[in-house]
């Protein structure tokens, strides 16, 4: 099973644990991280995650996200295909680099796209390519 994680999935565990949610969604990334090192799911990387998180002003956080790229299946590059996608998902008042990470998990043919950010997780009706999910919820849907 393919899995993308967009930047603010990656950067959960940097959040605020004093929150519910956010202890739940940090835990449940932790959980997926394990299940991608065993091989138990796959990883998607690609250029839009590498581009926002080198501007990632926390040089401990930037350095930890980069490392999993390393266990990513695949490195998505832009393509007029992905921009194309993007663009149509923009239309749907989908922020542009939210569109664009979407877009590329589409495009490597993933099971579902992770994300904490409430605007992106309020599209998933509109976009019917992938399951749009947080990190808790896709750990409760899989049963892991």
């Amino acid at each position: 099973m393919k899995v993308y994680r967009d930047n603010c999935c990656f950067n959960r565990p940097f959040d605020d644990q004093s929150q519910l949610r956010i202890k739940l969604e940090s835990e449940a990334k932790l959980r997926i991280q394990d299940e991608i090192r065993a091989g138990r799911l796959q990883l998607i990387w690609s250029y839009i995650l590498e581009l926002e998180n080198d501007n990632n002003p926390y040089d401990e956080r930037k350095m930890q996200i980069n490392e999993w790229k390393k266990h990513a299946i695949i490195d998505i590059q832009e393509t007029p295909e992905i921009i194309d996608v993007a663009n149509s998902f923009i239309h749907h008042r989908v922020r542009k680099v939210d569109a664009l990470h979407i877009a590329c998990a589409i495009n490597s043919k993933c099971d579902y796209f992770l994300t904490t950010d409430d605007k992106v997780l309020k599209k998933n009706n509109l976009i019917e390519e992938i399951s749009i999910i947080d990190p808790f919820g896709f750990v409760k849907e899989i049963d892991l």
